[in-house]
């Protein structure tokens, strides 16, 4: 099997997972290139069902899996499927997840935004899953994001949520009515979610590129379809990111 790249034709629900786990199977590794935890692929093995929103469904066929630098991260959900996974006996260690230095993270001052945004267009709004995924973008892409390699260095991440929240909370007051966030807990709180992910935390992209060096079977797994990409898709009722294929090269 050569390398490859599963997205889906439409909006994302077309049985992706089913064909990533079977795929899976020959493959050498399985990497996430896009999205957050707004999708989810559902397999069901030996009669057990497995939900992923944001490790790659090839972890239960014991492959190594790759979290990309085009995924934006909520760690606490991340934590909960490496826990709830773990707990059914499987092996979520770091030599079996990989998570890119390079990719953002999604902070609760991200929900917090698109929850109060959503509010308040009424009847206009897009229909989010309120999750923080578009405005973990937005910050990306503005150059003011926060990545996992500042996540492993507690100043540079008190410095940078210290920063950037002083914005957020004037949005969200003076212009949303919504409730504004203190620092201290969401710093704490991160510093927290740091201890256990670090293991995890590598570069993902020489790790990939000497997996094809070596001829190893790469598996790359869109998180959505062609119709949510945020260029080519039903805009603006899309995602945040590029969902098709040519993007697993950035991603």
């Amino acid at each position: 099997m050569a390398n490859i790249v599963i997205v889906g034709t439409q909006w994302g629900d077309e049985g992706k997972g089913k064909i990533v786990d079977l795929l899976a199977e020959t493959a050498d590794m399985v990497v996430r290139f896009q999205g957050g935890n707004n999708a989810g692929h559902t397999m069901v093995v030996g009669g057990e069902q497995f939900i992923c929103h944001l490790i790659p469904s090839g972890i239960l066929q014991k492959k190594t899996c790759a979290i990309g630098n085009g995924v934006v991260v909520d760690p606490a959900v991340l934590l909960g499927e490496i826990d709830a996974l773990s707990n059914r006996g499987v092996d979520v260690g770091p030599d079996r997840l990989k998570i890119c230095e390079k990719a953002h993270l999604i902070m609760p001052y991200h929900q917090a935004v698109d929850h109060a945004r959503e509010k308040f267009k009424g009847d206009q709004k897009i229909g989010t899953t309120g999750r923080g995924i578009g405005p973990a973008y937005e910050d990306k892409a503005t150059r003011r994001g926060i990545r996992f390699v500042d996540l492993l260095d507690s100043e540079v991440l008190a410095e940078k949520v210290t920063a950037i929240l002083d914005e957020k909370n004037f949005y969200l007051k003076n212009y949303l009515s919504a409730e504004t966030l203190d620092a201290k807990p969401i710093i704490e709180q991160y510093q927290a979610y740091a201890l256990r992910l670090a293991p995890h935390v590598t570069n993902v992209s020489v790790i990939i590129n000497t997996a094809i060096d070596n001829d190893r079977q790469v598996l790359f797994e869109g998180a959505q379809g062609t119709h949510l990409d945020i260029d080519h898709g039903t805009y603006p009722f899309v995602t945040s990111s590029n969902t098709l294929a040519g993007n697993a090269c950035c991603g």
